[in-house]
């Protein structure tokens, strides 16, 4: 009997500190993020727990490992090179799968600079040199399909949208791999289904529709900072849809801190048996197991 594939996931770690930044690239939306980061988010995104937050999940030595977006803050130019190098510090393109979020999409000018730098942690196998959404890598029992929610907005607006072309794709990747024998995982970061209409997923009637008709066994995604475990319809079974906390946040008001997820898949007669378990900081233990429960 072959053992279970472990896949973890963290999100969000909006990659402290920011570097400095010319009077120049700090107009229009970034203006306001840059105020935002320098009277309140550098108290609450530290490198230190986003660091220590890492070496436990490695220490669990997870197969692969799964990023939903928001690697960067402003997305500045500065801002890229350092994220490339802490994401090789996780693990190489082969053992990770990134997706981008709104942050690193955060204007116009550099809307396209997340994909020219890691384009090798978010390329489909099948894809050569080429690096387009959705897309889809074969890890073990898995088939990971990325998605890009990431769009730039106006000032105060956090929103993602698919569009008709990736959607269009993605309703044929979907029903390929419904009749192919995979565990079959969807990377998104804005979640499903939002209480906010400032972060929403634009389009997600669309996406869940899709996900009803053709299914998947599990949705991964990042962008509210929260534990967060939504279920959805598909074809035969309710849907899971996880979120996780910023990978790099200390707890404050109703935002919890940094964790991760963990997930053992394996074969279970003719479906399949996922266990997920979360780890994070707790205020008194440092990182311990802060759930578990068995999601398929």
């Amino acid at each position: 009997m072959m053992a279970a594939f472990r896949l973890a996931h963290l999100s969000d770690p909006h990659l402290p500190p920011l570097p400095a930044a010319r009077l120049r690239d700090l107009a229009g939306k970034r203006a306001f993020g840059y105020l935002n980061w320098t009277r309140n988010r550098h108290k609450y995104h530290r490198r230190d727990v986003l660091d220590t937050l890492v070496a436990d999940m490695q220490a669990q030595q997870p197969d692969h490992v799964a990023v939903t977006g928001d690697l960067v803050n402003l997305a500045l130019e500065g801002e890229f090179n350092p994220a490339r190098q802490w994401l090789e510090g996780v693990g190489p393109p082969a053992d990770v799968t990134v997706v981008p979020g709104n942050h690193d999409a955060y204007v116009r000018a550099t809307r396209h600079r997340f994909v020219a730098m890691f384009g090798d942690y978010l390329r489909g196998d099948a894809d050569g040199a080429a690096t387009h959404f959705p897309f889809v890598r074969r890890r073990g029992p898995m088939a990971l399909i990325g998605v890009s929610s990431a769009v730039p907005t106006p000032p105060l607006m956090a929103t993602g949208w698919l569009g008709h072309a990736q959607l269009g794709e993605l309703d044929k990747i979907l029903a390929q791999l419904s009749r192919e024998d995979a565990f079959r995982v969807l990377l998104v970061h804005h979640p499903l289904h939002s209480d906010g209409r400032a972060k929403r997923l634009t389009d997600a009637h669309q996406l869940l529709a899709l996900l009803k008709r053709h299914g998947v066994e599990l949705v991964l995604h990042g962008h509210d900072h929260i534990h967060s475990t939504m279920w959805f319809d598909g074809p035969e079974r309710k849907i899971p849809a996880i979120g996780v906390p910023s990978a790099s946040a200390l707890p404050r008001k109703h935002y919890p801190a940094a964790a991760y997820n963990l997930f053992s898949i394996e074969r279970d007669g003719n479906g399949w048996r996922c266990e997920h378990t979360v780890r994070g900081f707790d205020s008194h233990d440092g990182i311990r197991e802060l759930q578990q429960m068995r999601l398929c």
